[in-house]
C-alpha cells in the first residue's frame, strides 16, 4: 500500500518535506522489508534525522541539523531491533536552550526549574496532549 495512504495524522499536519520524507523511506522499506511496524519504524527513524515531534505536528530541526534524535535512533543492527525507549520524536540530542523554547511554545510548566532529560520527557507528555487532542 502506497504511504500516502498510511500517513501518520501527525505527518498530515506537517511540512511536505516531512511528508514527502516518510513516505518515500516507508515505501522503500516496504519493498524490502514487506508490508507491516518494520516499515513503520524505518520510516519515522528516517523522519527523525531531520525533523522533530513539536505538538500535534513534525518540524524541520534546529539549524538544519541533522543527524539521530536520542540514543536509540543512534543504534543499527540488532541493537536497533531489540526496541528501547526512545524519546518520541523529541530532539533529545538538542541543546538544552533549544529544548526550553520547544517547551515555551508548548506551554510547559516550571521548565525554568527542569534538567534537560525532564525537559525531553515534559515535551514527550505535551506531545502526547496535543496529538490526542488533534485527533479527538
Amino acid at each position: 500500500m502506497p504511504a500516502k495512504e498510511e500517513l501518520p495524522s501527525t505527518l498530515k499536519r506537517s511540512p511536505k518535506k516531512a511528508q514527502e520524507t516518510w513516505s518515500a523511506t516507508h515505501d522503500s522499506a516496504v519493498e524490502q522489508y514487506g508490508e507491516g511496524e518494520r516499515a513503520h519504524r524505518t520510516a519515522f527513524s528516517s523522519l527523525k534525522h531531520s525533523f522533530e515531534k513539536v505538538g500535534d505536528h513534525w518540524e524541520p530541526k534546529e539549524d538544519g541539523k541533522k543527524g539521530p534524535s536520542d540514543e536509540h535512533a543512534s543504534q543499527r543492527g540488532a541493537r536497533a531491533r531489540r526496541g528501547g525507549q526512545t524519546a518520541e520524536g523529541v530532539d533529545a540530542n538538542a541543546t538544552k536552550a533549544h529544548l526550553m523554547e520547544i517547551a515555551k511554545r508548548l506551554n510547559v510548566p516550571g521548565r525554568s526549574r527542569m534538567t534537560k532529560p525532564e525537559l525531553v520527557e515534559a515535551i514527550m507528555k505535551a506531545n502526547r496532549r496535543a496529538t490526542a487532542k488533534a485527533r479527538g
